[in-house]
């Protein structure tokens, strides 16, 4: 699995955690910055991620700012993605089976580094996007996206 990981300054510190984290695991991030505390526009980081993550150079992303709030409206503006925002484990494994979830988002001061790490786990782990009945929603909003982004 290709993953792409990033954040702005108020992710910084768990998102270098979880790089650290999850490199002991054999997971393998490519890190899209920023590299310090130093303060940068979240938007940035979030459209270049997610730009990626929708042209298929990832399989998945993750993106990390101070609530994950700010990051999240960002990432969502990009066509093709659908990233959720996710404080437990529960949510995490429902993004991806419900939602089919390209990119996870946390709040790097909202959440602590082991729940992020279980809550970033579990989201990976999960393989499966059920469809069926959510394979309808998600088209409903892949519709959507292609009449509003032409």
């Amino acid at each position: 699995m290709k993953i792409v990981i990033a954040s702005d300054h108020g992710g910084y510190e768990l998102k270098q955690f979880l790089i650290e984290t999850f490199k002991k695991e054999g997971y393998d991030f490519v890190d899209y910055g920023t590299n310090s505390e130093e303060s940068v526009d979240y938007p940035d980081y979030a459209i270049k991620t997610c730009e990626d993550v929708a042209a298929g150079k990832f399989d998945r992303g993750i993106l990390i700012c101070g609530t994950g709030i700010g990051i999240s409206i960002a990432a969502n503006k990009v066509k093709g993605i659908r990233a959720a925002h996710c404080t437990d484990c529960f949510s995490a494994k429902m993004c991806k089976q419900h939602n089919n979830a390209n990119v996870i988002v946390l709040g790097g001061r909202i959440t602590g580094p082991e729940l992020a790490a279980e809550i970033l786990r579990t989201y990976l782990n999960e393989k499966e996007f059920l469809g069926g009945r959510h394979e309808n929603r998600v088209n409903k909003i892949k519709a959507y996206e292609e009449k509003v982004y032409k």
